[in-house]
């Protein structure tokens, strides 16, 4: 493992949450760490005691201790922590920020950085909504949406206790929503991100170029997911899907896999 710089990190993991991306970058930086484990209460949220830790207690959580600070340093927002984490331990995930010879100069950046600086945030403000909406949505059809099995939804009030001369309506809600916003919406992401992987910098095969970036691990969990869930298919993106596999080929994503194994019995990317 690599020299934490006299620092404590832990990672406040919720079960099916998305924390994967924090532990694969733990594990692709060698960092010491401590896994604290929370389980979902059966409202499927977050249990109460995390807001002893964080005040939306929500996870992933990651505190760092050190000796630069009198208390601990609480970070939330998967982002936020990947970002903190390259900055101090790992800036070879970030890509070159300037040209040479436009160091400090606007416009001066390399359109590696540009796209890093944009999937940083791109990630949980754009891709991550549409996929939420699968879930939501999932929870209102009374068949199937997509790959989505009933029982993953059967606590899922509308389904369980509407009356049934209105499963028809809600039916016909979710579905054109689904049709007429969801799907178009994904569509369009999908295309974009395809675009993206062909036309990566310098003929490279990740988003930000040839080497591996912070920009791909954010990305990695909504794509994961995306694979079961909404229609991101290798016939349809060859080399969106291609990219994928080469995000989980790599062995610090599968030791961050065996972990989530130890952790929670299974591995499957969820929403």
């Amino acid at each position: 493992m690599a020299n934490n710089q006299n620092t404590k990190i832990t990672l406040y993991w919720l079960e099916k949450s998305r924390a994967q991306r924090v532990l694969w970058l733990l594990e692709e930086l060698r960092l010491e760490y401590e896994v604290k484990t929370y389980k979902r209460q059966e409202s499927n949220l977050a249990p109460p005691e995390l807001k002893k830790i964080h005040p939306l207690g929500k996870a992933p959580i990651l505190v760092i201790e050190s000796d630069a600070r009198e208390t601990p340093l609480v970070l939330a927002e998967s982002g936020n922590m990947i970002e903190y984490l390259i900055d101090h331990y790992g800036s070879r995930l970030a890509p070159k920020k300037f040209s040479d010879g436009k160091e400090g100069q606007v416009g001066g950046e390399t359109e590696s950085w540009l796209r890093y600086r944009y999937y940083m945030h791109y990630a949980e403000g754009t891709m991550m909504i549409y996929l939420v909406l699968v879930i939501v949505l999932g929870g209102m059809l009374f068949f199937p949406l997509w790959t989505i099995s009933r029982a993953e939804h059967k606590a899922t009030a509308i389904r369980s206790g509407a009356p049934f001369f209105l499963k028809p309506i809600a039916n016909l809600i979710a579905g054109g929503i689904e049709t007429k916003f969801l799907q178009p919406n994904l569509n369009t992401n999908f295309d974009f991100l395809e675009s993206q992987i062909s036309s990566s910098p310098n003929g490279g095969k990740y988003l930000c170029g040839s080497e591996l970036s912070g920009a791909d691990i954010i990305m990695s969990f909504p794509l994961s997911a995306a694979k079961g869930r909404a229609k991101l298919t290798k016939q349809k993106y060859p080399n969106l899907c291609a990219y994928v596999d080469r995000l989980e080929a790599f062995e610090s994503h599968g030791r961050a896999v065996q972990k989530i194994i130890d952790i929670e019995g299974s591995y499957n990317p969820t929403l």
